[in-house]
């Protein structure tokens, strides 16, 4: 598997986004010793960044279910779970009756970390990010409130998610150059709207990850070949899948683009692993990105 850098860490170029395991639009969930193997295939393929987040769960009673996942199989794993980079999430709230909400204030989000570190079962978190934006607080206060982890040594990088190239530039400025790890927003050939960021990212010496990179679990995944032909005709050339035609774009567009499908199968894994030994020619490059109303920059 290719490596790539995500602040701190040297990961795989493809990583495993475990949401699906927990929480997916079929409401449709492997077994336990499903969702291990899942994740024991990812790590036999080479994939050494596992994404999840304390919502992550089937209901709001359950939140930490994907953490547990995560953190148990990786423990199981025969192999060496040394390298293993493991992100999770916080700042978005679940309660009685699925009331969504967003917390970000200091005693919220020291009390998700801590319990975030029980579930996962580590000492301390690899990557935590600020999950969705909490707009009745000042965007630059909780970033403040996520050094203070780093800081404290809670967490050894802290990345951001669902921002806009404002937002991103705030987190420059409390965290300081080379203080922000990460930016996961949503990036696929359904959802290009993130370029800018993805861009704004790479000169900055900032990992993008793409969550929902295929187009999301509600069937996006399954029929981007069909909705975005360009990726079928290019899957064709090289015998491959439209999924890891999808991913090795991505993963063209910059060296800092680490995208983290998801998977509650193993033959998914499988494939999305082995989009990082995929090299499309610039002229494919360009073909499916001016498909998708890109234009590409340095």
């Amino acid at each position: 598997m290719k490596q790539r850098t995500l602040g701190p860490f040297t990961v795989s170029a493809i990583g495993l986004g475990a949401m699906p395991l927990s929480m997916n639009n079929d409401k449709r969930y492997p077994t336990p010793d499903e969702a291990e193997a899942t994740v024991h295939a990812a790590l036999d393929a080479g994939v050494t960044y596992i994404d999840t987040a304390d919502i992550y769960a089937p209901s709001w009673d359950t939140m930490g279910h994907n953490e547990k996942i995560v953190g148990a199989a990786v423990r199981s794993w025969s192999g060496d779970a040394s390298g293993v980079v493991l992100g999770t999430k916080g700042g978005i709230t679940r309660a009685d009756g699925e009331a969504w909400g967003r917390d970000a204030s200091r005693g919220y989000v020291r009390a998700a970390v801590e319990k975030s570190l029980t579930d996962l079962g580590v000492d301390t978190i690899d990557l935590y990010q600020y999950h969705r934006p909490d707009r009745s607080m000042v965007y630059a206060d909780t970033i403040e409130s996520f050094r203070v982890l780093l800081d404290e040594g809670l967490v050894t990088a802290v990345g951001i998610s669902n921002a806009n190239v404002e937002e991103i530039e705030i987190a420059l400025e409390v965290l300081g150059e080379g203080g922000l790890a990460s930016v996961q927003n949503e990036f696929s050939p359904r959802h290009p709207g993130s370029y800018d960021e993805l861009v704004f990212c790479g000169r900055h010496g900032i990992a993008f990850l793409p969550w929902s990179p295929l187009g999301g679990t509600g069937g996006g995944a399954r029929d981007v070949g069909s909705r975005f032909g360009v990726f079928a005709d290019i899957a064709r050339d090289h015998d491959v899948s439209p999924q890891r035609a999808v991913l090795a774009w991505e993963l063209s567009l910059g060296d800092h683009v680490i995208p983290i499908p998801g998977a509650r199968r193993i033959a998914s894994i499988e494939d999305s692993a082995q989009a990082a030994d995929l090299d499309l020619s610039a002229d494919e490059l360009a073909r499916a990105s001016a498909a998708l109303g890109i234009e590409l920059q340095d």
